[in-house]
């Protein structure tokens, strides 16, 4: 599995039709690891109410950024400050939803894809194992 900032991915790049202007995205992984990062989401976020930094965990491959998933009292959704760390602040209700939302990636391989949050944010997140949208 790799993590990935695409940054102003809608003026005429490699993804002319996007509707966000950035994105980090999770993808390159099969079923085995979308289990596993469900898990970890369940178990260390909603179970123990810690905060997660994706990149330390072994099966994830930082390729330009690494992001905290962080417990709030408001959905935020991802921010950064340098477009290198990010931190993506959200509900425990929020988070219950994007292990629902990863579950049929966990069952077999698909080549589909789901954005992990729907908010007004300025960045996405993308969770797709090919990549794509």
């Amino acid at each position: 599995m790799k993590i990935e900032f695409l940054d102003d991915i809608s003026n005429g790049g490699q993804f002319p039709h996007a509707d966000p202007d950035q994105l980090v995205r999770l993808y390159d992984f099969d079923n085995l690891q979308a289990q596993e990062l469900r898990h970890m989401i369940q178990n260390i976020i909603i179970e123990r109410k810690k905060d997660l930094d994706l990149t330390t965990l072994e099966f994830i491959q930082p390729i330009n950024c690494n992001l905290t998933l962080q417990i709030s009292d408001a959905d935020k959704g991802i921010a950064t400050s340098d477009n290198k760390k990010f931190v993506c602040n959200l509900t425990i209700e929020k988070y219950k939803e994007m292990v629902f939302l990863m579950e049929p990636f966990c069952d077999k391989e698909t080549n589909g894809y789901q954005w992990l949050y729907d908010l007004d944010t300025p960045i996405e997140f993308l969770f797709s194992p090919g990549g794509s949208w």
